[in-house]
């Protein structure tokens, strides 16, 4: 969701808060004082719960939050523990590194097996019998391609 879906739908749901409130109000000014003094007592506890529970929520739930171009970020809401971030910072990284090193394996192997090739065919040619005519001669290659016997 994109930052303006989440306003939308904040303020899709403060437009509902603010009817159902004032419905209440008006429904609130017919009733006996008795059942006004209840209703206004729940009413005030509800919105405590909504605030404790809003607050909780950012202290505690991370965050996705959609930046430029539409790379998403996680990051802790406010009051998350202290060593929380150094964490995330440290997870994020650890594949990087996983992901540097394993093609710093892969490169020295490639490399590796590329010398044992040039090797393998330069002890082919000094320890075969080959005329000396057949360096210079352009089907040398193929020469050196055919299976031996």
């Amino acid at each position: 969701m994109t930052n303006t879906t989440l306003l939308a739908a904040d303020s899709l749901q403060d437009r509902f808060a603010r009817r159902v409130a004032a419905r209440l109000s008006e429904a609130a000014e017919a009733t006996p004082p008795d059942i006004e003094t209840r209703l206004r007592f729940a009413r005030e506890q509800a919105l405590q719960r909504a605030r404790v529970v809003r607050q909780a929520a950012q202290v505690a739930e991370p965050v996705v939050a959609m930046g430029h171009g539409g790379a998403a970020t996680l990051r802790l809401g406010r009051g998350g523990r202290p060593g929380a971030s150094w964490w995330l910072r440290l997870g994020s990284a650890l594949p990087v590194l996983v992901l540097a090193g394993g093609l710093l394996l892969i490169h020295d192997w490639q490399d590796r097996s590329q010398v044992e090739a040039a090797a393998e065919i330069d002890s082919a040619l000094l320890t075969d019998s080959v005329p000396p005519d057949a360096y210079s001669d352009p089907g040398f290659v193929e020469f050196l391609k055919s299976p031996t016997e």
